[in-house]
């Protein structure tokens, strides 16, 4: 397949979404970035989208939770190009009930090509990197070629 190019624009979409185990973690690591993440757009799923919105006064447009839909939600936003990186603080040490949603989830930021961090030093990375501060062209596979194919 040969890849196509989306914009990233300066102004991120960014998705956020932890494990129970995982949420203080989280917002550990969006307070520390609460400057730099306040100048982008956040999506959260469930109780992690409202925990950081009530804790760190920032606008997060909220899912489901995980198990009933959320993660599918922003899976969704990813295949639709609404979602520009996503950060996902997932638990590998305990088992989930939506576990193949989760696997679909990461399937999909893969399939997208779009930035996905799992911890937070992947995370520290990402969001340091000077490309938060520019437009950045992404290169896309071209699924429609891909389909036409077949």
């Amino acid at each position: 397949m040969s890849p196509k190019h989306a914009i990233i624009g300066i102004k991120k979409n960014i998705a956020l979404v932890a494990h129970d185990n995982k949420k203080k973690e989280l917002l550990e690591w969006a307070r520390y970035n609460l400057n730099t993440l306040g100048h982008h757009h956040l999506f959260g799923t469930g109780t992690t989208g409202r925990m950081l919105e009530n804790e760190l006064g920032l606008p997060i447009t909220q899912f489901k939770s995980g198990p009933i839909g959320g993660d599918q939600q922003i899976g969704a936003k990813i295949a639709e190009g609404d979602i520009d990186f996503l950060i996902f603080f997932w638990d590998p040490l305990e088992p989930q009930p939506h576990d193949p949603d989760i696997k679909a989830l990461l399937r999909l930021a893969v399939l997208y090509n779009i930035p996905t961090a799992s911890n937070r030093a992947t995370a520290d990375f990402i969001i340091s990197s000077a490309l938060m501060n520019q437009e950045y062209q992404n290169p896309t596979p071209d699924l429609e070629r891909y389909i036409q194919s077949r």
